[in-house]
């Protein structure tokens, strides 16, 4: 991976005279922390859902379990006063790596201050994006799982501590033919989170990507019978889709819901977010409003199983409904948050094997974020300290270098040039 996101935590703490020289700092530090895990350009067979971490530990405060009152995508409005440092740096990174659609929205203070389209939604009909344009969020997909977890254990219905497979446990012998392998049934939800469960990761080809006519149930029998644990659990960091994918069935074995269903009644509907959905797999399932995904590097976006990818890649969303979803998990004082204090913290806290990832968020100081990445789409969502948080969507990926961290940079290259931001909440439009 090839990210500069540590730019973020110096930010709030300098002034702007300052910020060039610490960039480049930030950037050494951030890429030796990170990696991305891609599939080779020339594979068309495979694809990833992939997060790219930083440093350092995150801790904060923010009280309450209140509840928003959040209103239809379609009554928002794009941001009235252009900021031209933001622009130009959209345009900039759409040109360079041939991006067809953005949709950027901002907060701060809990206020959306920005919420902008960019380009060309669907280049086959010349279709403008709109503010309204939903786009798949690849693993910005896993903070609602986690989010839907951390409700669950405020709710005393499931402990981070809970062994997910084998008698007694969340999932009992539901999956697999076999006798369970090597410390299959010591895996818990924590480690499940925290992408520390001893196996299934990208770095030994996520189980995700293979068998893609299976079922999820299908899937994750094939992998218990067919693919032993590479560590003991809890004793080695490997980022896992799989593992997320598997949080999504103990969601639904909890709630007796499909996992689709607990997320909204448990994250989306308390705080008024009501367009998301689960992506499908081609172009003829393209949901409404949804944009068109473009490979590149002989990428098909189409040809991957995305409706399987559910708790860890799979929704799709505008910017606002991310923007949203922020400023209610965000610490912050405005808006009550839909977690409590304790909960928060627990969510944002890293392992003892990784204290860069927390419970489904990256973490750099008290900046929490995640970024996705999968054929046809790049996105990031991010929450900051100095009291802004950003989200960034497109409808296409490159391999050109530096595509990661460029993206990361719009919104801190702007930032940089300290522009005027609108006083007014889009939220209330």
């Amino acid at each position: 991976m090839k990210n500069t996101y540590q730019l973020g935590i110096y930010a709030a703490k300098i002034n702007v005279l300052k910020i060039s020289r610490l960039i480049a700092i930030a950037g050494l530090l951030f890429f030796a922390a990170c990696k991305k895990d891609s599939p080779s350009v020339t594979k068309t067979t495979t694809g990833t859902d992939t997060t790219h971490t930083g440093t350092g530990t995150g801790t904060g405060t923010g009280t309450g379990t209140g509840t928003g009152t959040g209103t239809v995508i379609d009554t928002l409005t794009p941001s009235k006063i252009a900021v031209a440092a933001l622009d130009d740096e959209v345009n900039t990174f759409m040109t360079t790596y041939d991006v067809p659609a953005v949709s950027v929205a901002i907060t701060k203070g809990e206020k959306l201050v920005y919420l902008k389209a960019y380009g060309i939604s669907d280049k086959s009909k010349g279709t403008k994006a709109a503010i309204s344009d939903r786009y798949r969020l690849a693993s910005c997909s896993k903070q609602f799982t986690s989010v839907a977890i951390m409700k669950l254990l405020e709710q005393g219905k499931i402990k981070l501590t809970d062994k997910v497979f084998g008698d007694g446990a969340i999932l009992g012998k539901t999956y697999g033919t076999k006798t369970y392998g090597l410390h299959i049934t010591d895996i818990t939800v924590d480690e499940l989170l925290h992408h520390t469960s001893g196996g299934w990761g990208n770095s030994v080809d996520d189980p995700m990507f293979s068998n893609p006519t299976m079922t999820t149930s299908q899937l994750i029998t094939w992998t218990l019978d067919n693919r032993p644990l590479d560590h003991v659990p809890g004793t080695n960091y490997d980022y896992s889709n799989f593992g997320y994918c598997i949080l999504g069935r103990v969601i639904e074995k909890i709630t007796g819901q499909t996992y689709a269903d607990a997320v909204n009644a448990l994250v989306l509907k308390p705080i008024g977010v009501t367009d998301m959905t689960i992506g499908g797999n081609t172009l003829a399932d393209k949901q409404t409003k949804e944009v068109t995904y473009y490979g590149q590097s002989g990428e098909n976006p189409y040809a991957y199983n995305i409706t399987r990818m559910d708790a860890h890649g799979g929704w799709v969303a505008t910017a606002a409904d991310l923007a949203r979803f922020l400023v209610y998990i965000d610490k912050f004082p405005v808006r009550p948050d839909i977690l409590t204090s304790a909960s928060l913290t627990t969510m944002y806290t890293g392992s003892a094997v990784n204290a860069a990832y927390g419970c489904g968020w990256a973490i750099a100081g008290s900046n929490y974020f995640h970024q996705g990445s999968l054929p046809g789409t790049a996105t990031e969502q991010a929450r900051l300290e100095n009291g802004f948080n950003f989200v960034i969507l497109t409808n296409t990926r490159s391999f050109k270098a530096n595509f990661d961290s460029d993206l990361d940079q719009i919104f801190w290259k702007a930032f940089a040039k300290n522009p005027t931001w609108a006083t007014e909440d889009l939220f209330l439009k």
